[in-house]
């Protein structure tokens, strides 16, 4: 009885087997794997029956994320996300994601206030590591990878709701201090007003009316798990796709219509950085950039920023000694028996930008500088190179005299700064573009730029554009008249935002630029990004020290693979609007840029089409400048 009894459960099992098999079609798929493979007899047959039958498998599946505590560039903690998938039934890790650090703190800010910004980033990367860990992990298990949208909207909504969280805690904590409080004590001016002018001093009305400084928006603690899942998962589903990353970027912007040809962007390669708080006397400026002509490749273009980068090391070599003519004073201080002004020596450091640190006594020092070893080298600046200057200008302020200090006690106001970069580019016009002439705040100061030098060079903002999420206001962009902004992927960003943003920036006529944050990682993701997004040009610092160098490799090896492909598309020269065209006699700033609080599309989109200017060929001489 027994063995009739096994018989009869193996014909079920037997049953039960072909019942399962036939209803997942495999007879069916290993009859057309056989005879679609027999024919090409493969080397290797299990291998190639095994690709075969891999393209009916399920779609992977993100099954664990990992959060850890890294460090970044310039030794800074960071968090580090990894996508583990469920691929073939067995768990995979695809990709990681490292984030990159930012800080608000200026250069010479005190030791304590410098103790204070390690604890607190030391506090977010950990509880970001928690988030990612715990909430995350359970949250976007069984969700596809490819589901950019998706994931994007769901990380938004939580971080939403700790943002809910932190308001409830603090207004709690408000109101159990509330009755210790015995009297209310009296308001304290406001950071950005001047103090109170002596009797019988006059006041100048700029100076009375210079809008106050925002207030930094503070970081929520562990806002780095939001952009850093946001940026593992976009990794994640082009490893999926079997796509780089920059198409994976370029399809979810576009909608899935893959682009027939792509533009990579211009490198804006820092090649000083003038410390601000050295000894020496110019404060104005804080990177002098290169930026190579259209006309050339990408690698063409940085190798001749090496040849340039050389030259001028060799200049700066000899301390004290005047390299060329043209960079002596005459009309000024002699300087001992050479009857020239000597030139400030390098500090001899590399700065956490990749550039080599200097001080300089005037503006027109490093300049002059750039021009020389242009020359030296049979180059023509504003022809065979171009020139940008980041002034950031935000961290010139006194707001004690209402003025920027541009030199060690020479200050100016803001419509006496617009005043000093029109003559500026009018001496100098290699320069295209200006990185934050003006705080975010100076309004009327960037409209009055923007009339005066926008057909001449770009305007850039950088600091009004640190994040997204608070200058992009329902279809209205909360930062100055400008040219174009510098988008930082930093804390609870999104890849999303990225695309959202970039779009509107489009449809605006604004120029996209992509920047590396001051504490930048290893993880060469922005590159891609900037690619996919069509970002105009990418600020990636100098061509020193790993993190920054590896970027310049990937955009160099995006290159090979577009042109290998057919799909690089030959830029544009640089073309400039016309703001002229834009504001019309009679309109107000508040005409032109939207206020945070209005829902309205902003005019730009209803107004002509904007006057482009490219740049002139032939440049003026400027080796009489003085």
């Amino acid at each position: 009885m027994e063995p009739c009894g096994g018989g009869r459960r193996l014909r079920e099992l037997r049953r039960e087997a072909a019942e399962y098999y036939r209803g997942q079609r495999v007879p069916q798929r290993v009859e057309e794997a056989l005879n679609a493979l027999f024919p090409l007899c493969p080397t290797d047959l299990y291998g190639a029956l095994a690709n075969y039958l891999s393209t009916f498998s399920k779609a992977p599946v993100i099954c664990k994320l990992a959060g850890r505590k890294v460090l970044d560039g310039v030794g800074k903690p960071t968090l580090e996300v990894e996508i583990y998938c469920t691929v073939k039934n067995y768990e995979k890790r695809i990709c990681s994601a490292i984030m990159s650090s930012h800080s608000h703190v200026p250069e010479n800010t005190s030791p304590e206030i410098t103790e204070g910004d390690e604890k607190e980033r030391n506090d977010t990367v950990t509880t970001a590591v928690e988030w990612v860990n715990e909430s995350l992990n359970t949250m976007l298990r069984d969700l596809k990878p490819t589901d950019q949208c998706e994931i994007d909207k769901m990380l938004g909504e939580y971080f939403r709701k700790k943002v809910e969280e932190k308001k409830e805690i603090q207004k709690e904590e408000e109101e159990e201090a509330a009755p210790l409080s015995c009297a209310p004590s009296a308001p304290s001016a406001p950071s950005g007003k001047k103090k109170a002018a002596k009797p019988g001093k006059k006041t100048s009305s700029t100076e009375r009316t210079l809008p106050p400084a925002e207030p930094i928006e503070p970081v929520l603690c562990g806002s780095l798990a939001i952009g850093g899942t946001s940026l593992a998962v976009a990794k994640a589903g082009a490893t999926i796709n079997d796509i780089p990353l920059y198409l994976h970027i370029g399809l979810l912007k576009y909608n899935q219509d893959s682009p027939k040809e792509m533009t990579l962007p211009r490198p804006m390669i820092t090649l000083l950085n003038c410390e601000k708080f050295s000894p020496a006397k110019l404060k104005l400026v804080k990177e002098v950039m290169l930026i190579p002509p259209a006309q050339l490749s990408l690698r063409q273009g940085i190798e001749r920023v090496l040849d340039i980068q050389k030259e001028v090391m060799r200049l700066l070599e000899p301390a004290g000694k005047v390299p060329s003519p043209q960079l002596a004073d005459s009309k000024k201080g002699k300087a001992h028996n050479t009857g020239k002004k000597a030139l400030p020596p390098a500090l001899k450091r590399v700065s956490h930008l990749g550039c080599l640190i200097t001080g300089w006594d005037n503006l027109e020092q490093p300049l002059l500088l750039m021009q020389t070893a242009c020359n030296n080298i049979g180059l023509e600046l504003g022809t065979d190179m171009c020139l940008a200057i980041n002034c950031a200008a935000h961290e010139l302020m006194d707001y004690v005299k209402g003025k920027y200090e541009i030199l060690t006690g020479t200050f100016k106001s803001p419509d006496e700064m617009v005043d000093m970069y029109v003559e500026l580019i009018n001496k100098f016009p290699s320069i295209i573009a200006l990185v934050d002439p003006l705080r975010k705040e100076d309004r009327q100061q960037w409209n009055n730029i923007c009339c005066a030098l926008g057909s001449k060079c770009y305007l850039i903002a950088e600091d009004a554009a640190t994040n997204i999420s608070k200058i992009k206001i329902d279809q209205n962009m909360n930062v100055p008249m400008c040219s174009g902004v510098v988008l930082k992927y930093i804390n609870q960003t999104k890849v999303s935002d990225l695309i959202e943003f970039t779009g509107l920036l489009d449809g605006q006529r604004h120029i996209t630029i992509l920047g590396s944050p001051d504490g930048e990682s290893s993880d060469d993701s922005l590159v891609d990004l900037a690619v996919g997004l069509g970002a105009r040009f990418i600020k990636l610092g100098g061509l020193s020290r790993g993190e920054r160098v590896t970027k310049y490799n990937r955009l160099l090896a995006i290159e090979e693979e577009l042109a290998k492909n057919r799909t690089l598309r030959s830029e544009a020269n640089f073309e400039f609007p016309d703001f002229a065209e834009e504001t019309q006699p009679g309109k107000e700033a508040s005409d032109i840029i939207p206020p945070p609080e209005q829902d309205s599309l902003p005019p730009q989109l209803s107004q002509p089409a904007l006057q482009v200017h490219s740049l002139p060929a032939q440049l003026p001489d400027n080796s009489t400048l003085t």
